[in-house]
């Protein structure tokens, strides 16, 4: 990936963002509008690319990759010569506006603009950009250096090239891409989990479950089959005929079941409580940044493990 890529915020995702760009070779400018910001992040970088480096995740030594990272002190600085921008400012549709419009002004032509932001629309962010045409969303999961998907979302001005464009930088930077035909509330990836979310809620509200239960259902049973296939394929695999002959059997059953249907739970009323406490007493706030980074490591060990999966050339 012999290019020079602009990373402009620098806290979690835009952290993880580097990483994997400069894991793939890029040279990464870091920027961000807090000064020292942008200066720090190398440190708190390098940890998580040693740790990549002992899970076998890196193609080069520690040392090629942290030289790929180049924090700048201004966002002028940050833009020269790239050719891909990663937005990554805070979820506040001003503040975006106001980044983007200089990113805009400054970054070249034919360069890129890409917003990292998990809900905000297109036609908000870019609407009265000269450049509208280059703009899009490219909205990744936490932590994107080591889960690949990608969102990739057009705004009503977004031109084909960009589109393919950016495909083509997140494509080398090791990501899988889910290509959306237009804008939509939440894209694709949280409307997914929206939807789980809300199912996940009412059954604790209902007195069905506790959160407990539910995340078993989830983490040592629905998910472990979707960490390698899809709801799609999966019920494709489910049936001696595929999707149609599951549709045939179980259809009347969710038609049954009508999820969705129902109002949707109070997140902020009791239940909220209940889930809360729940959580707090397996893991005390305190102890979040230390299970985020097992969860981390144990993600690490199951990029490998997908790695190793694919079919050899």
């Amino acid at each position: 990936m012999d290019s020079r890529i602009a990373v402009l915020g620098q806290g979690l995702i835009g952290r993880a963002w580097a990483i994997g760009f400069a894991r793939a070779g890029a040279d990464v400018t870091l920027w961000d509008g807090v000064e020292g910001v942008a200066d720090a992040a190398p440190a708190l970088i390098a940890p998580l690319v040693e740790e990549m480096a002992t899970r076998g995740l890196l193609f080069d030594p520690v040392d090629a990759v942290m030289a790929r990272l180049h924090p700048c002190e201004n966002i002028a600085a940050s833009l020269e010569g790239a050719v891909h921008v990663q937005e990554n400012t805070p979820e506040k549709l001003e503040i975006k506006r106001e980044v983007l419009g200089e990113i805009d002004r400054l970054a070249a032509p034919d360069a890129v603009i890409a917003s990292s932001t998990s809900g905000l629309l297109p036609s908000a962010m870019f609407e009265g950009l000269e450049g509208a045409h280059r703009c899009l969303v490219a909205h990744p999961l936490n932590p994107p250096h080591l889960l690949p998907a990608v969102e990739l979302v057009p705004g009503p001005q977004t031109d084909a090239a960009t589109l393919a464009a950016c495909h083509a930088t997140m494509q080398a930077a090791g990501h899988s891409l889910i290509t959306l035909k237009r804008e939509i509330p939440g894209f694709v990836m949280n409307r997914l989990q929206g939807a789980l979310l809300d199912e996940a809620f009412r059954l604790v509200e209902a007195g069905i479950a506790d959160p407990e239960d539910v995340d078993i259902a989830l983490r040592d049973g629905l998910a472990l089959r979707w960490s390698i296939i899809g709801p799609f394929e999966t019920i494709d695999l489910n049936a001696p005929g595929g999707v149609s002959d599951y549709i045939d059997r179980y259809g009347p059953m969710y038609v049954d079941l009508a999820i969705g249907t129902e109002g949707r739970p109070d997140w902020t009323g009791p239940v909220r409580e209940q889930v809360t406490q729940d959580r707090r007493a397996r893991l005390p706030l305190a102890d979040i940044p230390a299970r985020s980074a097992w969860r981390d490591t144990r993600l690490a060990d199951l990029a490998l493990h997908r790695r190793d999966l694919k079919p050899k050339d």
